[in-house]
């Protein structure tokens, strides 16, 4: 993908960014999230207090959003976490990968000093095979943890790398 730019989300990009979150919701196959949570709910979380929220673009179209976060408060502060969606006309174009690299970056310079996921759906082949390309390790199994809708309990991946 030739045009694709990453900048920080801007109160105008919600739309395209509610555009490409409730497919994900309604499945229910990626995100530990409510299937059924409004625009209004999905925003407000993406958004919430402490996410540096990113959009990709694709020319003017926006293709994918992240966010990033302290994975825990305290102690645990020096450690990023983050969730990443790519609109369906843009799965397969390298979105995903450029989201997760910027991700890292955008980590490091926040001064995060790792990244961990806590729950990477296994069933998610794509993004277990993404974060395992760009170096993230399996480091735990919890099994049967995630509520799959179609595959029913199915286990959840932690996975970690340093920045």
């Amino acid at each position: 993908m030739t045009d694709l730019t990453i900048r920080s989300a801007e109160p105008t990009d919600h739309d395209a960014i509610w555009v490409i979150l409730e497919p994900i919701l309604r499945a229910g196959e990626a995100f530990a999230l409510p299937r059924d949570w409004d625009r209004a709910q999905a925003l407000a979380y993406w958004f919430a207090p402490g996410h540096h929220v990113h959009v990709a673009l694709d020319g003017a179209d926006v293709v994918g959003s992240y966010y990033l976060r302290a994975n825990q408060l305290g102690a645990g502060d020096h450690v990023a976490n983050g969730a990443y969606a790519t609109h369906p006309k843009a799965l397969g174009r390298g979105v995903a990968r450029a989201m997760g690299l910027h991700s890292f970056e955008t980590a490091r310079g926040l001064r995060f000093t790792m990244m961990q996921f806590n729950i990477v759906v296994a069933t998610n082949t794509r993004a277990v095979a993404l974060w395992t390309g760009l170096g993230m390790r399996e480091i735990g199994r919890l099994p049967g943890v995630f509520r799959h809708p179609v595959h029913g309990p199915v286990d959840a991946l932690v996975m970690h790398r340093v920045l």
